[in-house]
Formats: structure tokens, C-alpha cells, sequence
């Protein structure tokens, strides 16, 4: 993994003894909350319902041992003991105390951590693939591009105060699982017809109340242009992107308004006049990327079969068959850490649940972990051989769940337990459902389903892409929840189509109780996802179930 520079280490110190005198100003009271906003959000601190909430960078979801370590040390020393990772591949701490941020700051800093640009209207922490540099359906490594353009957008003085929040993700694979379309840019690694590799670029794509899929800017980018190109998109944007109204100020606006072709016009005509300027990224500085993300030796891991581990314990079995994945390397596995078990908050873990991953880690996995979009820890490359000791040890740890992709792996926002947005809530609502459906025999036979909870129209927790997507709202100050079918965040992009008029928190389990019903009766056989099922069906069937006086009515 990237390791700082002189640079950086200076450069992050410097911004925590700014930010640690206008924190003491703030508390002496020379500071209002409003000129202190605008500078706390530049250093990842927002002020939730209870309490301040310190966002955490974790650059393209790749951390190691020392650092997840780090991260448990926070959440034992100035939190309550866990910490909630999020869609962003980011950690946030919920309960912090403002006088404390300085000396987070500093401890992050210690193991080449910091909370820069994970808010504010900036280019915000560039996500990736969580399988990157272990997927064998992969062209390139996409941590390459992610850390290029990391170290190319902070601290970029045209990129610090922009109309909204810029969000870019990447991925080197077939199949997308950074979200790429619902993005501001998406950037897909690919090869053209003569085998050369670049980029394929999508833009204005997002979630929010205004739900867009991306559009293709440029089908094939060569690599040589990304930066200068990248720019020309952020100075159009800087440019046109509306400052009047924080609601249409998001870029996928911008090109709506717009439409595609003439933005790609704009961008292409500014890009123009800015590419002959650009001398390219240093060799030196490229090199020490690339090099940073040269792959473990693969080689010092022995063939092995696990079939006989697999024979003497159906629960490993279970396990390995929903938790790991194929690796490039047929030797290792990439293992899913789940962290929803079902009952507890998605996306939280305690500080001696992160111990025991920075421990498992660093003695079987080559030190190497990744924070997923999905709200769960990868352990990108294992040994087969290990399978079987680090499942009981994350038994040990109440980390064993053997759920990723099934029904009780939800996605869920804080919602109004902690956040000052929310309109409902979102972790119960969550926690219900796994615990309804989240025993291992029935969702097995339910199969492969994502679903997805928000706690208002914002869509932090993704629920326009989810399979089942649940939006909690306020009507007249009873939570009513939305429920949306057939969302994708896939290379197969699509936005659910929502049921009809929402339901009470009471009556929304009933509601899902009847959705799975129906796919079960519908489907063809077990092979057949709730996916591929409502694509084939459609909504009429579930709308019928779901509504049934008004069905009569309207007949």
C-alpha cells in the first residue's frame, strides 16, 4: 500500500496545528458555529445529534494492521468503543468531544491517517473496488488511479470550495462493484481494440433526491489524459454548477440541464486548450505509485485443498461458500469479514472486534485490509490454508457471520439515532429485518438479495440501488417508509421502481414478509435471484400483493 512521503507527513501536520487553533478559538467563543462550519467540514468534523462526528479517510478502502489499530485505540479512547464504517470506505466516530480533535488528528497522523476532505464542497475520499489487486476479472489494479488522483486533488485550491460535494470512484474489473454509474465521475479501467489500457469515463451519475445513472463522457480516455481531462470536467463544473441552490448544485444537474453532448462539448473545448500544457505525471512519482501497490509474494503460500476442512465442519462450509471469493491466484482466497451480524448496528465495529482483524491480518493475510462499500472488511488475499483458523477465530470474536450477500447483509444509513438529516429511522428498521430473515436456513433459501436502508431522501445507505430499497421519511410526524424493487449498482445500473404509497414502521415487516413471498412463489427455481426474478415479472404481482384493496378498487 502507498506509503507517505516527506510531503505528506508535513503537510498533515500542518493542517492539525491549524485546525487545533481554530478548534481552541471555537471553545474560547471567538469562533461562531457558522465561521466555524465552513473549517470543520474541510477537516472531516460535522456535529451530529448528540455529540461532534469525526469522518475518517481511508483512502480507497485500503488500510493495514497498524492503522486498524490505530483506528481501535480511538475508539477506546475518545468514543464509546466502536466505530461505524460507511458507504464511503470511510470510519466515522460518533460520540466525540471537540477538545479531543486535535489529538485524534495528531494520533492519525502517527500511522499516515487523517479526516481531510471527507466533507465540505471538495472532492471528497476517492473509493474503488474492494477486491482490487486480488479479482481475477480485473485489467489494472484500480488503487493506481485512486491514489493519483488523490494526491492530484487535495489540497487543490480550485477543487476546495466547489458548488457541491464531488464523489469519484474507480474500478479495474468486469464487474462493478465500486457503484461507478451513481457517482459524480466513474472511472472504469479498460482496454480499447489495439490492447492499449485506459479509461472509460462516466459523469453525473448520484443517488440523493434526485436519483441519476451516469452518463458515458468518453467511452476510451488514454491514460496519459486523465488529469488534464478530469480538470477540464472540474473547471466546467466550478464554472456553471449552480451556487444558488445547494439541491441543484450537484454536477449531475449540471449535465442534465445541459444534456450530454453539449457538456461533452464544453469539456472537450476546455480541454483542448489546457492538454498541450500538461507535461504528464513525473516518472518518479508514478514509479513510487505503481510500485507501492506491487502484489504480496503469492508464491509463498502452498497448493491446498480444503475439501477435508470443508468435510469436518458444515458451519466452515457455510461460511466459506458465502464469505470468500476466487481469487487471480489460486492459492488464496478474498475473504468478506461480515459486519452485520444479525441484531447488531450494520457497519459498526468495536475496538477489540478491529484488534482482532488488525491481529488475523497481519499473521495470514499479508497485513493487508480493505473497508468495502457495502459496510463490511475484506481480507483480500489469504491462503487457503488459514481458512480454517482465522473462521474460528472471528467465531471468537462475534465476526462469523455467514450472510455476505444475503438478506440480512443490509446497508444502512445512521439515520435519526445519530444523524441531524435523518427524518426516520434506519439501524432498527435494519436490525428487524435480520432478525426476522437473517437464520442462516432461511436465507439460504431465499438466495442472493440486497437490501438497502435510508434515513432520508439524502440516500446515504444506497436504497435506490438495492434490490429491496427502504427511504424512511416524516408524514406529519410518524415515520413512513418507502419501499423501491429492482435497483442495481452494478455494471448493470438501475434505479428501483418504487411500490407505491409507503408504510408504517409497524407495518413495513409485513410488507417485506409479502415482497419475499411473492418472489418465492415466482421464481423459477432456486437458482433464479430476487433480481433476475423481478426483471422477469416485474412490479404487478408484488403491487397486487402488497396493495390489495386499492388493486380492487382500481378494477
Amino acid at each position: 500500500m502507498y506509503q507517505y512521503s516527506d510531503f505528506d507527513h508535513d503537510y498533515i501536520r500542518q493542517r492539525v496545528g491549524i485546525f487545533r487553533e481554530q478548534v481552541d478559538r471555537r471553545i474560547a467563543g471567538v469562533l461562531t458555529e457558522d465561521e466555524f462550519k465552513p473549517l470543520r467540514l474541510q477537516n472531516g468534523v460535522y456535529l451530529q445529534l448528540h455529540a461532534y462526528m469525526l469522518r475518517v479517510a481511508i483512502p480507497y478502502g485500503t488500510l493495514n494492521s497498524r492503522q486498524m489499530r490505530r483506528l481501535a485505540m480511538i475508539a477506546g479512547r475518545w468514543d464509546r468503543g466502536y466505530g461505524h464504517f460507511s458507504t464511503r470506505q470511510n470510519i466515522q466516530f460518533n460520540w466525540i468531544k471537540l477538545e479531543d480533535v486535535g489529538d485524534i488528528l495528531d494520533a492519525l497522523a502517527d500511522v499516515n491517517m487523517h479526516a481531510i476532505q471527507t466533507s465540505g464542497n471538495c472532492i471528497r475520499n476517492v473509493t474503488a473496488d474492494h477486491f482490487a489487486g486480488a479479482a481475477g476479472d480485473e485489467v489494472e489494479d484500480p488503487r493506481i488511479t485512486a491514489e493519483l488522483l488523490r494526491q492530484w486533488s487535495t489540497g487543490h485550491p480550485e477543487f476546495a470550495f466547489l458548488p457541491r460535494k464531488f464523489k469519484i470512484a474507480v474500478t479495474g474489473a468486469a464487474h462493478d462493484r465500486a457503484v461507478t454509474a451513481f457517482h459524480d465521475i466513474g472511472i472504469v479501467i479498460c482496454q480499447n481494440n489495439a490492447g492499449d489500457t485506459g479509461y472509460k469515463i462516466i459523469i453525473g451519475g448520484g443517488l440523493g433526491r434526485t436519483p441519476i445513472i451516469g452518463s458515458v463522457l468518453r467511452e476510451f480516455l488514454p491514460k496519459a489524459d486523465l488529469l488534464p481531462y478530469l480538470e477540464s470536467v472540474l473547471h466546467i463544473y466550478n464554472r456553471h454548477g449552480r451556487r444558488d441552490n445547494k439541491y441543484k448544485a450537484r454536477i449531475k444537474i449540471l449535465v442534465q440541464e445541459l444534456g450530454i453532448d453539449k457538456a461533452r462539448a464544453e469539456i472537450d473545448s476546455y480541454f483542448e486548450t489546457i492538454s498541450d500544457q500538461f507535461q504528464g505525471v513525473p516518472i518518479d512519482i508514478m514509479s513510487r505509485i505503481k510500485e507501492s501497490f506491487a502484489p504480496p509474494a503469492f508464491e509463498q503460500a502452498a497448493a491446498y485443498d480444503l475439501g477435508y476442512d470443508l468435510s469436518l465442519s458444515q458451519a466452515l462450509s457455510d461460511w466459506v461458500d458465502s464469505n470468500t471469493h476466487p481469487h487471480r491466484d489460486d492459492r488464496h482466497v478474498i475473504v468478506s469479514i461480515s459486519l452485520k451480524t444479525p441484531g447488531q448496528t450494520p457497519g459498526d465495529a468495536s475496538a477489540d472486534q478491529m484488534r482482532v482483524i488488525a491481529d488475523l491480518a497481519e499473521r495470514y493475510a499479508y497485513d493487508e485490509i480493505r473497508i468495502s462499500h457495502e459496510q463490511n472488511v475484506i481480507l483480500p488475499h489469504v491462503p487457503k490454508q488459514h481458512l480454517p483458523v482465522l473462521y474460528r477465530a472471528l467465531q471468537d470474536a462475534g465476526l462469523a457471520s455467514a450472510n455476505i450477500g444475503q438478506i440480512s447483509d443490509i446497508i444502512a444509513c445512521p439515520g435519526m439515532d445519530y444523524c441531524a438529516l435523518a427524518t426516520a429511522r434506519s439501524v432498527p428498521i435494519a436490525q428487524q429485518i435480520a432478525r426476522r430473515f437473517g437464520d442462516l436456513k432461511t436465507e439460504r433459501h431465499i438466495g442472493p438479495l440486497k437490501i438497502k436502508i435510508s434515513g432520508c431522501i439524502n440516500a446515504c445507505g444506497h436504497h435506490h440501488v438495492g434490490h429491496i430499497g427502504i427511504l424512511g421519511l416524516d408524514r406529519a410526524g410518524v415515520e413512513n417508509y418507502q419501499i423501491t424493487l429492482g435497483g442495481d449498482g452494478s455494471e448493470d445500473a438501475a434505479l428501483g421502481d418504487r411500490t407505491g404509497p409507503g408504510f408504517s414502521a409497524n407495518a413495513l415487516l409485513p410488507a417485506i414478509e409479502t415482497i419475499l413471498d411473492i418472489y418465492l412463489d415466482h421464481r423459477l427455481n432456486p437458482d433464479e435471484d430476487f433480481l433476475a426474478c423481478y426483471r422477469r415479472i416485474g412490479m404487478k404481482p408484488f403491487k397486487k400483493a402488497l396493495y390489495p384493496l386499492t388493486q380492487k378498487t382500481a378494477a
